[in-house]
């Protein structure tokens, strides 16, 4: 699943640090019959600050108002029913803010459910949720299947063959609907957010083309120069590609270069200590690791740990027992093969060949497996007929 990443995008609001100008905003809502001591809350950001709003709610209404950059910019929109606070509530729902008369309307006492319209990006974001909602129907039936299965059958490798499956079905319909979407919305600014999602699985030779299709205006963008930076680092790892050489320090503070594992496939993973979804996934990587590490193949670590953090790094090496290289700058989200890879999530790998060339991409699981299985049994085959 897609969504088992750290992602630095995903804490950037769609028109990052956007400046003036400026233009008044109003958010009108009618969710229900829900009233004192129910509150609502909006979080947004501007001229990089966090600002937190909150209104009473009679009879199910409320309103908002301020002043945000013409840009859109991503916002939550919470409901407390008991109004203790923003941080204990859970219902809520990401809305777009920009200049104009925005509207949340729902018959019942919900604000996730409710429909969010008035502006035309939180318009064309409801377009999207519509078109996404195949895909929302199937990790809702992942989630009932998981809850009505006991531990036993959780753990079983039918369950969880059945849940990848359904998974993999997800992202591939996830992305269909993406590009489909942004084909059909080039001037949209959820276009470019949702690029930027696509980004973490589409390889650089798809993406720059779906990216090219946008807009100028989108483009121009400050989010869309970002992207475009991002964009020119993933053609360093496109498959097929000579990966970009680089040198980084491992834990001892010895420089280790990239083109030093030339002659053995190699696997570059980028985690860090603190990306759950990355430990989560580290017994995999052992197990692989285990598997072929006489057969020709080997690891390369990169971690994005913070600056402060290099007990914490090695620690988690040591606790998930990670045998193989590993390096960091301890730059956080600035460190350098990020940035020069452009990558904006993790975890994420790359697997390249003898020569250095990307064959694959975020290769997690049974799909590592599977794929290191494929090439390694070729390079032998051709060993032993030579």
């Amino acid at each position: 699943m897609k969504k088992a990443v750290f992602t630095l995008l995903a804490a950037l609001p769609l028109a990052a640090m956007a400046q003036a100008p400026t233009g008044a905003f109003t958010v009108k809502g009618k969710v229900g019959a829900v009233s004192t001591p129910a509150m609502a809350y909006l979080e947004y950001r501007k001229d990089g600050k966090t600002i937190d709003d909150s209104v009473a709610i009679k009879n199910g209404e409320f309103e908002f108002k301020g002043e945000t950059a013409k840009i859109p910019s991503q916002a939550y929109l919470i409901m407390n029913r008991a109004g203790t606070g923003m941080s204990k509530a859970r219902d809520y729902q990401q809305i777009y803010l920009e200049p104009g008369v925005i509207t949340v309307k729902n018959a019942v006492d919900s604000m996730q459910t409710a429909t969010v319209g008035g502006t035309q990006t939180n318009i064309e974001n409801e377009a999207y949720k519509l078109a996404n909602k195949p895909v929302n129907d199937i990790y809702a039936a992942m989630s009932a299947k998981r809850k009505a299965a006991t531990p036993a059958q959780r753990e079983s490798a039918e369950f969880k063959a059945e849940m990848d499956a359904m998974d993999k079905k997800a992202d591939e319909l996830s992305d269909g609907i993406s590009k489909k979407f942004v084909k059909a919305y080039p001037k949209s600014l959820i276009s470019l957010n949702l690029i930027r999602n696509l980004a973490y699985s589409t390889d650089y030779a798809e993406i720059a083309p779906i990216f090219a299709a946008l807009s100028p205006t989108i483009k121009d963008s400050e989010s869309g120069k970002k992207f475009a930076a991002q964009l020119a680092g993933m053609k360093n790892v496109a498959i097929g590609a000579t990966a970009t050489d680089f040198a980084m320090a491992d834990t001892n503070g010895v420089m280790v270069k990239l083109s030093s594992f030339r002659g053995k496939y190699l696997l570059v993973d980028l985690w860090a200590s603190w990306c759950g979804p990355c430990r989560q996934e580290n017994p995999n990587v052992v197990r692989t690791f285990n598997k072929y590490k006489d057969r020709n193949f080997t690891i390369l670590g990169v971690s994005l740990d913070r600056p402060d953090a290099k007990a914490k790094w090695l620690a988690a090496i040591h606790k998930d027992g990670l045998q193989w290289t590993q390096v960091s700058d301890l730059k956080f989200w600035d460190n350098d093969l990020a940035k020069l890879y452009g990558v904006q999530a993790i975890p994420q790998n790359f697997l390249l060949d003898p020569n250095g060339k990307v064959i694959a991409k975020n290769l997690r699981g049974d799909a590592l497996d599977a794929k290191l299985a494929e090439v390694l049994a070729k390079q032998e085959k051709v060993k032993a007929e030579e």
